[in-house]
């Protein structure tokens, strides 16, 4: 069996990805253990609330800022800047905003098996 040969995804051929309201997500990779792409997300938006399933994400701020919210009540507060990574763990229920006055563009790698997002209703409280 031959090895696949690389492949250049152009960023213009990058489709759209899962939906959580609040953000855009463009996937180029998609794989049976693997999940990247690129998440836009507007001047002071925030996404609903969801968790990734089994993937571990990681995420690099690419331009703009990150705030993660996430724990009980979301009270737990990660605020990124660019050129900072942020991981998040499996089933970690989160949400994601841009606490800046411009776009916020994203790198993000998963990995893991089924669902890469699932929306949700919040945090435990």
């Amino acid at each position: 069996m031959a090895p696949e040969r690389v492949r250049l995804i152009p960023a213009g051929e990058l489709a759209v990805g899962p939906s959580t309201p609040g953000m855009m997500r463009r996937q180029a990779v998609v794989t049976g253990r693997v999940w990247a792409g690129v998440v836009h997300t507007e001047p002071g938006a925030f996404s609903g609330w969801h968790h990734h399933g089994e993937h571990e994400s990681v995420i690099y701020v690419a331009a703009g800022a990150l705030r993660v919210e996430s724990g009980e009540g979301g009270r737990d507060v990660v605020d990124a800047q660019p050129g900072d990574f942020v991981f998040v763990p499996p089933l970690s229920v989160h949400r994601e905003g841009n606490i800046t006055e411009g776009r916020a563009t994203l790198v993000v790698t998963r990995s893991g098996q089924g669902p890469s997002v699932i929306n949700v209703e919040g945090p435990a409280r």
